[in-house]
């Protein structure tokens, strides 16, 4: 693996599944793509951040269950419990207009004629749908297209159509 700052959270590891030390994992929906066997991740985005290898891979239900190299104990396993798996951002499989977290954080909210309404400084994720933190008022505008126009990574941009009166 590279630098930190190439790194992203891809998988979150939430308890231990069974008597061989092997933990249930929830990836992000960016995460899933870039789980593999015999793939290295880190525990932090951190340069000094521990490493593990995923030694195997499998579904179980609705879930993902893995073994992590050398660890094959319950007590070996519980350690990892509550940790986040980080990989290389090059790793991580987009589609057309998916955005990691990290790509909108810093972008400038734009209206129709240019005017800066907002910097995204978050963003929450809801059942219904993903949210974007604008501002120190922390005021969430909703990614749905009825608000969202283009996203201009380059221009560090996102227009957004007519917002509610008071949304932000």
């Amino acid at each position: 693996m590279s630098d930190a700052a190439a790194l992203v959270p891809i998988a979150r590891l939430t308890g231990i599944f069974g008597v061989r030390g092997e933990l249930k994992c929830d990836p992000t929906s960016a995460g899933e793509s870039a789980l593999h066997a015999g793939s290295e991740y880190a525990l932090s985005a951190r340069p000094s951040a521990q490493r593990v290898s995923l030694e195997s891979i499998r579904r179980h239900k609705s879930r993902y269950v893995i073994a992590l190299a050398g660890v094959h104990t319950v007590e070996a396993a519980q350690p990892f419990v509550g940790c986040e798996l980080y990989a290389e951002r090059a790793a991580v499989h987009l589609e057309p207009g998916e955005y990691l977290d990290a790509d909108l954080i810093g972008l400038r909210l734009i209206d129709a004629s240019g005017k800066l309404l907002g910097e995204v400084v978050g963003i929450e994720h809801f059942p219904a749908q993903d949210c974007l933190v604008v501002g120190p008022q922390r005021a969430l505008v909703p990614m749905v297209k009825a608000f969202i126009g283009a996203i201009d990574l380059e221009a560090r941009t996102i227009a957004v159509g007519d917002l509610p009166e008071g949304l932000l």
